[in-house]
């Protein structure tokens, strides 16, 4: 065998692990980037529910709905990677976060339920940084249930239904958004939890 011929251990190894910037990884990179042209569309609007709300929403639902096809095409095709583990969460929680945020502004959702949600999610963002080096923690399927939840409410709020349907609406949007604001927390809690038992497990291992 040639020195220049790497063992085939390490050819499949290179060959197995998939570039950052893939099909998928792309994808979540362009929801966060839209991120701000969505923000802008509603604020825009400034509460008229007009053409720019509607197409806020609409925008809304879409970049939010990709969270489900990259990671499609990531396990299909064997493109996961730490970067996605790590972006994909960013990226919901910066559509979520903006989504509350010129909500809010708008005064058409509580600044404390903002506050809670973002509280949660900033601190969690954080706590992924900060241990990195152990390894990227991905998304658990709580977390996982808890951005759908919140996706629906979000997307609720921000549809003017009201001008369609009538202001009962506002009735099913606030059960939607109190069932978001529940699992926001508890999944927060849960993941301290996990966190610290595998954290226990490693230091009694070591």
């Amino acid at each position: 065998m040639s020195s220049e011929t790497p063992p085939p251990a390490a050819a499949e190894g290179r060959q197995g692990r998939a570039s950052n910037w893939n099909v998928p990884n792309v994808i979540t990179v362009v929801r966060i980037l839209l991120a701000p042209l969505f923000v802008w569309m509603l604020l825009a609007d400034a509460g008229h529910d007009g053409g720019l709300r509607w197409a806020a929403a609409v925008l809304f639902v879409l970049a939010i709905a990709t969270d489900g096809v990259d990671g499609a095409i990531a396990r299909r095709n064997n493109l996961v990677t730490d970067l996605g583990k790590l972006l994909d969460p960013i990226a919901d929680k910066v559509l979520t976060g903006g989504a509350l945020i010129a909500l809010s502004i708008l005064g058409e959702l509580p600044w404390w339920i903002t506050v809670v949600i973002l509280v949660r999610e900033v601190g969690i963002t954080l706590y992924r940084f900060v241990v990195i080096r152990q390894g990227v923690i991905a998304a658990s399927r709580g977390g996982k249930l808890k951005t759908i939840a919140q996706s629906v409410a979000i997307s609720f709020a921000l549809f003017p239904l009201w001008t369609i349907v009538g202001d009962w609406i506002f009735w099913l949007n606030g059960i939607l958004m109190t069932i978001a604001v529940i699992l926001t927390v508890v999944t927060g809690f849960d993941y301290l939890w996990q966190a610290y038992k595998g954290r226990r497990a490693r230091r009694a291992l070591g």
